[in-house]
């Protein structure tokens, strides 16, 4: 298998469409979803050295950000109320996500292999993978209010949900966005610009 299947296949993230079951008024591809979780991110991992102690690696909380979603190239995005709707389905896609996560990395030569396998799921440290996780939830968030924005109540539930499940995984770095940056999210271009 030649080398250059992992880039190729990575450049199709952006034909794979997120929300598929609800009714959207504007398309989020993944690879939208995934550059927004990676500024996400980033903004977490400064949080988190700035403001709450840490000491995140945050080149790897990027990176890891930007290849959170990878698998999704070979699954497809698989909707929430299906993915979480029992444990067995739940447990049946992690391990789905598992092999096409190897089955990407596979696609890398030997000698390139290693660099990337540590921003893959089952490679992050654990505080990556807390920053990571309220990253992609925030994401989730922000395409909520813009719906919601645009008149759209399909989204109402989803975004209390994910604000619950933000709330419940018990990350100052989170609250502390979802406090400061999450309501500038609502306003319009006019609105931002006369904030200035």
């Amino acid at each position: 298998m030649s080398g250059g299947r992992f880039h190729a296949y990575l450049s199709r993230m952006k034909y794979i469409e997120r929300w598929a079951l609800m009714r959207n008024s504007m398309s989020e591809n993944l690879c939208e979803h995934t550059l927004e979780t990676a500024y996400i991110a980033h903004a977490l991992g400064v949080i988190s050295n700035r403001r709450c102690g840490g000491s995140v690696d945050i080149e790897r909380l990027v990176l890891a950000a930007m290849y959170h979603d990878c698998s999704e190239i070979l699954t497809g995005d698989l909707p929430t109320p299906v993915k979480y709707d029992n444990p067995k389905i739940k447990a049946a896609y992690k391990e789905l996500e598992t092999v096409a996560e190897r089955k990407l990395l596979s696609m890398l030569p030997d000698d390139l292999r290693e660099d990337y396998e540590p921003l893959f799921g089952t490679q992050r440290d654990k505080k990556t993978a807390e920053l990571l996780k309220a990253a992609d939830k925030l994401s989730a968030v922000i395409k909520c209010m813009q719906e919601e924005k645009a008149g759209n109540g399909e989204f109402e539930q989803a975004k209390r949900a994910q604000l619950e499940a933000i709330s419940a995984l018990g990350s100052p770095e989170a609250n502390i966005f979802v406090e400061e940056f999450l309501p500038e999210y609502s306003l319009s271009l006019d609105e931002l610009s006369a904030a200035e």
